[in-house]
């Protein structure tokens, strides 16, 4: 069933290029309601009581964002009484209904949302995230040989790799475990090794300085060239990319020369056009250019213990410097240091990083 949402939304291509928000959450939606009775049927087989539920009738209220819904509330009565009948729940991921009573999709990696958000309003003692890998990684294992599964990892850097572009699990539900304390395990389907804990982290162990570097190829970059440097021009830029739904990520700003200067983004790959022509209205300058570049890659380094340890900048640019990779952009957090390479250098960066800082 892995990519019964691409299949619907290659269906959904077929017949408009423009469907609106409502039909493609109940079209979307429709993969996961598919799976949820069918493993329900499965139990049922294998002698086990099990009642499938879809979003809504598990409870999940969320707003009428389509496409990329918020959970609101969360009132899972029929859930609690399917487990006080001696039953299995089983709940349709990544949908609820809104306010206006539309079924409503909760956007890419909702799923793992929808069970952190249940593991918190269930109380229960923590969440498992099934993944097709055995837990989190120092790196990502296709790219890094060596790379090491870890045992544990606090929420503030497991927040920071799915930031940069850790694929699983899903940021959002991240979010929603350091929010409301819920630990989750992550793990993997396939096999019952122990997976990775993501915790609250303890004030009293002594951080690793550096814990992973996550590689991500998924973002573009975009200049706008001849910005007039007065006050409110980025504001218009920014705020006309925000309405129209463009993630802008990493931003950078020239000096100014002779009265003008040169901005730069990263957005995702499939928002480049996009955001190009929206900088390109948002601007208001005759000579001002919109370059796209989609040849870029980012590699990041994410560890605890940076905030109390320092050097970590200079060992990083040093071993890009030594491997001959130009850095084009960076940023940083108190955790992070993240570094704008050409997409072709980024495999190569990823291995040699995860070396210098000694994480096999």
């Amino acid at each position: 069933m892995g990519k019964e949402t691409d299949e619907l939304l290659r269906l959904a291509g077929q017949v408009s290029d423009d469907p609106p928000g409502r039909e493609m959450d109940l079209l979307i939606t429709a993969g996961e309601r598919k799976a949820c009775s069918l493993v329900a049927m499965a139990l049922h087989k294998q002698g086990i009581e099990a009642a499938s539920f879809t979003g809504s009738q598990a409870g999940f209220i969320t707003d009428t964002n389509h496409r990329n819904a918020k959970i609101v509330e969360i009132r899972p009565e029929r859930i609690h009484e399917s487990i006080q009948a001696g039953m299995v729940p089983i709940v349709a991921g990544s949908q609820g209904v809104s306010s206006d009573k539309d079924v409503t999709f909760l956007g890419r990696g909702g799923s793992d949302t929808t069970a952190v958000a249940l593991a918190h309003v269930l109380e229960a003692d923590s969440c498992e995230l099934y993944t097709d890998v055995s837990g989190v990684f120092t790196s990502d294992p296709r790219v890094v040989t060596g790379a090491r599964k870890m045992a544990k990892i606090s929420f503030d850097e497991l927040l920071e790799m799915t930031a940069v572009g850790c694929p699983k699990p899903a940021m959002r539900s991240v979010e929603v475990a350091h929010n409301y304390r819920v630990p989750l395990h992550v793990r993997s389907a396939f096999t019952w090794e122990p997976g990775t804990w993501v915790v609250e982290e303890d004030p009293t162990m002594e951080q690793a300085i550096v814990s992973a570097i996550v590689p991500d190829t998924s973002e573009g970059k975009l200049t706008v060239c001849g910005v007039p440097d007065k006050p409110g021009i980025a504001a218009e830029l920014f705020r006309s990319l925000a309405e129209a739904g463009v993630n802008v990520d990493m931003i950078v700003q020239n000096v100014s020369l002779a009265g003008v200067t040169d901005i730069s983004f990263t957005v995702p790959r499939d928002q480049m056009k996009m955001a190009a022509e929206i900088s390109s209205a948002s601007v208001p300058a005759d000579d001002c250019e919109v370059i796209a570049d989609n040849d870029i890659g980012r590699v990041s380094v994410v560890g605890a213990g940076m905030k109390s340890n320092p050097g970590v900048a200079a060992t990083m640019f040093e071993t890009l410097a030594r491997e001959g990779i130009n850095i084009e952009m960076i940023s940083t957090s108190a955790i992070r240091i993240s570094c704008v390479v050409r997409d072709a250098d980024v495999d190569r960066a990823t291995q040699a990083l995860h070396d210098s800082f000694e994480l096999a």
